[in-house]
């Protein structure tokens, strides 16, 4: 489906799913906010192929007024922005970055959580074997190992001075007993800093330059190697400090609407009304 009309120079391009897991690209106009004229275009799929064809129906005119673009780090989104959009700058959204160094953190606390239980368990063996009774070690905050790591799950997405009295505590002995999940989660909170707090192109290069060489140091190389390779459409948030939001937004939006009608039994139906609302 394509609403040339609501075309304009500030897009926003994301993926949802409506039923059965199928996936549908969605390319919206952020000036709209969410309301009617919203929907640009909406393709089933993902393939970049099939996706840039309901684009490019529209006249190459149209299409050259397109200014920005914002989207994830997926590979078939920046194709199609590229193929659709000439003279369009694709600016990679900051909260995917963030969240793609606060996966890695996770990753961490949960290769500690698995020893933990690895652990746990061994000694539960051995305590049966020698017909005792297993009495697990209790932390100075009434938490056991196993439980601090599984505890710190929430904390470790939130800032610091975000924390309640007892996730202070909680942050405390886990950061004295594992260093690395510390060393970890100031770089998380520094890279939310950095887009916080830089103004220009230039800045940004600088800090996130500084950045990229502490991840390396702490096995964070996924990430510095993600964002090596994307480095330049990351800088382009600091052009205008535009974010994938409005996309993510009206897929919130998409997903109450079919959480109002328990599910969607009909797609036809269902995107006919969804049209008639948003495009």
């Amino acid at each position: 489906m394509l609403f040339p009309k609501n075309l304009g120079a500030y897009l926003s391009l994301d993926e949802t799913a409506f039923s059965n897991g199928d996936l549908y690209t969605i390319l919206t106009n952020k000036k709209a906010k969410g309301k009617k004229g919203a929907i640009v275009a909406m393709v089933k799929g993902t393939k970049a192929e099939v996706v840039i064809k309901t684009p490019r129906k529209t006249t190459i005119k149209q299409r050259n007024k397109v200014k920005e673009v914002t989207l994830d780090m997926a590979g078939n989104m920046g194709l199609i922005v590229k193929k659709s959009f000439p003279n369009a700058t694709l600016v990679i959204d900051r909260f995917h970055v963030q969240k793609l160094a606060l996966d890695a953190l996770q990753e961490i606390r949960i290769k500690h959580r698995w020893e933990a239980i690895d652990t746990e368990n061994d000694a539960i063996e051995n305590a049966r074997n020698k017909f005792l009774k297993y009495t697990p070690k209790l932390l100075s905050n009434g938490d056991t190992l196993k439980q601090l790591l599984a505890r710190s799950r929430y904390l470790l997405y939130k800032s610091s001075n975000k924390w309640t009295e007892n996730q202070s505590n909680r942050a405390e002995i886990l950061f004295q007993r594992y260093p690395d999940l510390e060393k970890a989660y100031k770089l998380c909170q520094n890279l939310s800093w950095i887009f916080n707090n830089t103004k220009d192109k230039t800045s940004a290069l600088i800090r996130l330059a500084k950045w990229d060489e502490k991840v390396r140091q702490v096995s964070f190389n996924t990430i510095a190697r993600t964002m090596a390779i994307h480095y330049k459409n990351i800088l382009n948030y600091f052009d205008n400090r535009s974010t994938n939001a409005s996309a993510e937004s009206f897929n919130a939006k998409i997903k109450a609407f079919r959480a109002q009608f328990r599910g969607v039994r009909n797609v036809d139906f269902f995107l006919f009304r969804l049209t008639n609302i948003f495009a």
